[in-house]
């Protein structure tokens, strides 16, 4: 006689089943450790008896990685790659990637292995609790000096901007519940912000510990000037603050401007004066045509940032598709 469990099977454990988990992974110039990152985040889903999808968004590389991302799509059922026309940036490819998921959860990692797939678990059961986004908190930071300033630089402005919960650390390394990122995927813009917008678009976010590796190989690509980029796009494209500081630097410089100009209205009506004032003239002149440049090149950036984003449709191109049928 069979050995029947009187209790049936364990109604928490199919609901497990029912829930399914999509992986995006970005991936740009990594084919010298990408391969390990599929094959262990694979690992992860198969040893827990997950039911996932891992979704590879090449970002232009040009090392060879797409070959890998392609080989790999073929080779399993559950990976779906997608090869960019050009390198659009980290942000946009999860954009990307988000697009095509069709998971409860969506869960982002970089390629590189400083995000350790078997971390993910910590994710998981956190995000059980009812956290509709559960970001790793690292217990130590393994960045060189400018990312981790540019880190802090970058945290600033979002508490600001996007009014970040107060003790919320932001990290790429996270899990986002499906009705969140349906908002982000409505939310339409050429210049696509994920970490701001999981802000904008959850109610729930909490920090989990997880651990940070050291990259195995190669360097990053988060260097100087992806970071200003971004604080660029943070900045001109979802708020207002540099035509506010402007406003208000020119508002100070006006006054200032009023009275010294009746200062010297009055010193004219008052005494005699002999000195002609080229000097203060030149440099008065001056100081303001580069105050009014400066206003009308930040102007420029705001327009053509709103031409950009009602002029074109799509913030990526696709060039190839590879796995689950293409």
């Amino acid at each position: 006689m069979d050995n029947v469990n009187p209790q049936g099977p364990d109604p928490d454990r199919q609901q497990e089943k029912d829930v399914k988990y999509s992986a995006v992974i970005p991936v740009y110039n990594s084919a010298d450790v990408v391969g390990t990152t599929i094959d262990k985040t694979v690992g992860f889903f198969e040893s827990g008896n997950y039911n996932y999808e891992i979704i590879l968004v090449n970002d232009g590389s040009r090392d060879g990685s797409w070959e890998i991302l392609r080989d790999k799509a073929s080779s399993n059922a559950n990976i779906i790659a997608v090869d960019l026309l050009h390198n659009y940036g980290q942000h946009t490819a999860n954009l990307c990637g988000f697009e095509r998921a069709t998971g409860d959860y969506i869960i982002t990692l970089d390629d590189d292995m400083q995000n350790p797939p078997d971390q993910i678990v910590h994710l998981i059961d956190k995000a059980k609790e009812g956290y509709d986004v559960v970001m790793g908190r690292f217990n130590q930071k393994k960045h060189a000096w400018y990312r981790c300033w540019g880190s802090r630089l970058i945290a600033f402005i979002n508490s600001r901007i996007f009014l970040q919960h107060k003790g919320l650390v932001l990290s790429n390394f996270r899990i986002i519940r499906r009705d969140v990122v349906d908002r982000i995927c409505a939310y339409k813009t050429t210049y696509p912000y994920i970490t701001g917008m999981v802000m904008m678009f959850c109610s729930r976010p909490t920090n989990v510990p997880v651990e940070h590796k050291e990259r195995q190989s190669g360097k990053s690509n988060y260097n100087l000037r992806v970071i200003i980029k971004l604080v660029m796009r943070i900045l001109f494209n979802y708020s207002s603050w540099p035509l506010r500081l402007v406003t208000v630097f020119g508002l100070i410089i006006s006054i200032v401007s009023f009275l010294l100009g009746a200062y010297y209205l009055c010193r004219g009506l008052l005494s005699s004066v002999t000195v002609p004032g080229w000097t203060t003239l030149v440099v008065l002149v001056s100081f303001f045509n580069g105050i009014t440049l400066l206003l009308l090149g930040m102007l420029g950036e705001y327009l053509i940032r709103l031409i950009n984003q009602t002029s074109w449709s799509m913030p990526y191109h696709i060039r190839e598709v590879a796995g689950a049928d293409e």
